[in-house]
């Protein structure tokens, strides 16, 4: 048994090994020994979703399908009669048509450049009796009918144990001695994670923080089935950043439409309507501004533990989402020099034809990153935010006399160290707010427990770990030092 994030790293040796070549370009684990990888897990665990990180992070193609929405004829292909001579003699044979899942490989394949890549198919111990022998084929032989899967695409399948499906197949032990299985089980530690990159509502977490075994529950009663997934947490989260925006209320009878366990829905709505006090009784700018009002802290001193919890966890997700917008801008900026660098290599003396060229060259760069499906939303973004910058400089160039290169260089220098010096600004304000975040924690709390949970969550929050990596903060590494003590 094993967690996503285990998985999606065996997921990741895996393709580093089976697209690895010799030094004549052919696969070191030749294709019949590149056994497919079956996932076994709970659904809404994510098994689908690492395939697309790990299909991006690893610069690869993806095709997913969920096997239970195609018949036979989809998946193996329509007959056809051909005629073939043998000895002399005509005769018809019977043919198929390509299979629509090894056509949509080879269309994905035209479509992105990309020639390696994963072939996911979901539910796939869930088929129809007519398809379960060529879901065994397919997995044994790698091909769907007499077509098969082109070198290079790795086939990845998914599936859920039969207590959560009725409908699930058990495989034979020539096909299980075929493939390798991983068994995934929930871990909401390793979630939190995925959480805290995903920007996931506060509410949330501060809610599975203070009752982790409601993180994903499934049981079978008299009156039917009763779950709740980090799926169901996920869309969730994300209904509620936007109904926020809009100005709409998430309540009980929304909650439950998500999460499908009545005692648990019930029990986060309550919470949402209190974690919403919350936000309006602490004044969480406040506090990481270093103006608290007395009054916070007589608050804070007669709470219960969850709302201190509450409050430790809104204030760890202000500096979160704080640290991961300084940490774009450091991105943007690092990415935006070694392209302003090209600037002088560029030949010509018409320095704003360069800057144009610059942009032309950066937006090719970015379409093919997208044609190809390989960019993360924070690489798009990224992306985005650099082409942002090299328009207003240009405009800025517009607006000037001098169009030559010494003198447009001039001005991109100017400008580019203006942005220059309000990153520094904007990263120094971030690392008051952590300061001021430490001021609040030791007079309210002090050594206590709510202490230990602010340090382990900055431990946890990847925007919090890398920010803390540039950023000095002498008790961050004594508390660090004491939790290692105790």
């Amino acid at each position: 048994m094993i967690n996503i994030k285990r998985a999606k790293e065996e997921l990741k040796n895996a393709i580093e090994a089976y697209l690895w070549k010799d030094a004549y370009g052919n696969y070191e684990i030749p294709v019949i020994r590149q056994r497919p990888i079956l996932l076994i897990g709970p659904p809404g665990v994510g098994k689908t979703q690492i395939m697309e990180q790990v299909a991006k992070e690893c610069k690869i193609g993806l095709v997913a399908y969920t096997i239970t929405h195609h018949t036979r004829q989809s998946a193996v292909g329509l007959p056809r009669i051909e005629k073939r001579n043998y000895d002399g003699k005509e005769y018809p044979v019977t043919e198929y048509t390509m299979s629509e899942i090894v056509g949509a490989v080879y269309d994905k394949m035209e479509a992105t450049g990309l020639k390696e890549g994963i072939l996911f198919i979901d539910e796939i111990n869930c088929v129809s009796e007519t398809l379960a022998p060529t879901m065994l084929q397919f997995l044994q032989a790698k091909t769907f009918g007499t077509h098969r899967i082109p070198e290079g695409w790795l086939i990845v399948a998914a599936g859920n144990p039969p207590e959560y499906n009725k409908s699930v197949r058990e495989f034979d032990v020539v096909t299980l001695d075929r493939i390798r299985r991983m068994d995934i089980v929930p871990d909401f530690s390793v979630w939190k994670e995925y959480a805290y990159q995903e920007n996931m509502h506060p509410a949330v977490l501060a809610y599975l923080n203070i009752k982790p075994q409601n993180f994903c529950k499934i049981e079978t009663t008299v009156d039917g089935r009763r779950f709740v997934t980090p799926r169901g947490w996920e869309d969730l989260s994300r209904l509620i950043l936007v109904y926020e925006k809009i100005g709409k209320k998430v309540d009980r009878e929304v909650v439950v439409q998500y999460l499908q366990y009545p005692e648990i829905a019930k029990d986060f709505a309550n919470y949402l309507l209190i974690y919403e006090k919350y936000q309006k009784d602490y004044q969480v700018e406040e506090i990481l501004s270093g103006q608290v009002k007395e009054a916070v802290y007589d608050k804070i001193s007669r709470a219960a533990f969850d709302e201190r919890l509450s409050l430790t966890g809104l204030l760890l997700s202000r500096l979160g989402t704080v640290f991961g917008e300084v940490l774009m801008q450091e991105e943007v900026m690092e990415r935006l020099m070694k392209i302003l660098r090209g600037f002088r290599e560029m030949e010509g003396e018409d320095g704003e034809k360069r800057v144009s060229d610059l942009i032309e060259q950066t937006q090719k760069e970015w379409e093919g990153l997208r044609k190809q499906e390989i960019l993360s939303k924070k690489e798009d973004l990224t992306y985005r935010k650099i082409l942002e910058k090299l328009e207003a400089y240009q405009q800025v160039i517009y607006g000037r006399e001098g169009k030559e290169a010494n003198a447009v260089w001039e001005v991109l220098q100017e400008e580019f160290s203006k942005d220059s010096d309000a990153f520094e600004d904007e990263f120094s304000w971030a690392g008051g707010m952590l300061e001021c975040g430490f001021d609040f924690m030791e007079a309210a709390f002090g050594d206590s427990q709510e202490m230990v949970i602010w340090i382990t969550e900055l431990n946890t929050n990847p925007s919090c770990v890398q920010f803390l990596r540039e950023y000095a903060c002498e008790r961050y590494y004594e508390y660090n030092r004491k939790l290692m003590l105790m």
